[in-house]
Order: structure tokens, then sequence, then C-alpha cells
């Protein structure tokens, strides 16, 4: 999209013009992106966004932003049409650095929530009050409570949010990111490690719930 003959940066813009990047990548590109940004003479906004779906759609997601402050000040009358939240996390860089930190931390609790109801699942546990307990106790968070309910219902099929194959593209990027600053994160390798299988069985494009497959079948 940005590079090549076509790409956004071989037309002619106006000097200072904003490149703004709301995808989620790896941090070693947003960098070097960044730099061939700025090589052309424009200012280059790193803004990877969260929020489901109908958030987008309705204009109310959050932007996780890197970015000079004078830089995004002039990107603000673009974002209100996308967000109702703008977080600042500091230089270029940093709003990726918050957006693979936050889906690593996605992805621990996904596979973590699989496990716990598998488990409740073979002990024989009414599974709607498991997901009604969990969705009032300690370990609620809207993904958490989202994915329970989808793993109890088997539906991971219709009305994707979010597939196996994104999740897997941000832990990896997560992962890289953590070895390169020296961090350990072994609950992130085993979770890139489950999403990968189920990537590999063949459910790379079906809801992220998919997860409790793999874990019911204990291999």
């Amino acid at each position: 999209m940005w590079l090549g003959e076509v790409g956004a940066l071989a037309a002619t813009n106006a000097p200072d013009a904003l490149a703004i990047e709301c995808s989620t990548l790896s941090h070693d590109w947003v960098l070097e992106l960044a730099r061939l940004v700025r090589d052309r003479g424009f200012r280059y906004v790193d803004s990877p966004v969260t929020g489901l779906p109908d958030a987008a759609a309705s204009g109310t997601l959050t932007l996780l932003v890197g970015a000079e402050p004078a830089d995004l000040d002039a990107a603000r009358p673009v974002f209100a049409s996308l967000a109702t939240r703008v977080l600042h996390f500091g230089a270029v860089g940093q709003g990726t650095v918050y957006k693979l930190m936050i889906n690593l931390m996605g992805a621990v609790q996904i596979a973590a929530a699989a496990e716990g109801v598998a488990l409740a699942e073979r002990a024989g546990l009414d599974l709607r009050f498991v997901a009604d307990g969990i969705a009032s106790g300690q370990a609620a968070s809207p993904q958490v409570v989202r994915n329970v309910r989808r793993f109890i219902a088997d539906d991971h099929s219709a009305n994707v949010n979010f597939t196996p194959a994104l999740r897997l593209k941000d832990v990896d990027y997560a992962l890289r990111l953590a070895r390169k600053l020296g961090v350990s994160s072994d609950f992130g390798e085993v979770a890139e490690r489950l999403y990968r299988k189920l990537c590999e069985r063949g459910f790379a494009t079906d809801n992220e719930s998919r997860i409790i497959d793999i874990v019911r079948g204990g291999s």
C-alpha cells in the first residue's frame, strides 16, 4: 500500500502531508516505514486501533497513537470521524508497542479461558452458570466474557470478530518485540503455539474462539 510505483508514497502530495497507519504492524516495520515517510517530506503517525467492527462502523474506535505532539494535533480532525478516544503513548512506534502488548495479553487471556471452560465442561459443570460466573467475577474482561459465551455456544464460524490468523500474526510480532527487548514471554509462546496449531488445522479464518477445540482435544 505504501511502497512501489503505485504506493501512497509515490504520489505527489503537499509538503508535510500526514501518513497515518492504523494497521497492527511489527515494531521494526513501523520504524522503517516512518523513516521512509519522513524521507519523502511527510509526517508519520503511528495509530493502530482497538475496537470491534461495530465500533469501527459507528466511529467509536480507540486509537493508540505514537507521534510527535504537533503531528497528532494535525491528525485530530481526521481522528474525529474514526474514534472517541485517542491515547497518545509517545513517539512513533510507542502506539504499536502498546497494541502488540495488549493483543499478546488478549491471546493469553483467551487461551486460558478456553482451558478453564474445557476443565469445567469435562467436570460436568453447567456451562451456562460458568459463563455467568465468569462474567461477574474477577477474571472478567470484555474479550474473555465474549469468547467464553462463544465457546459454550460453539459459535465460531458466523459473525467473525477476530480470526486465529490475525491473532497469530499479532502474537508473532509481539514475541519478536519481546525478544528484541530481552523480555521473557513464556505465556505468549504457549498462546502462539495454540493459535498456530489452530491455523494449521484449517481454522485460520474462523473466529478466534475456535481455540476451545484445540484445548478440548488435549494435544
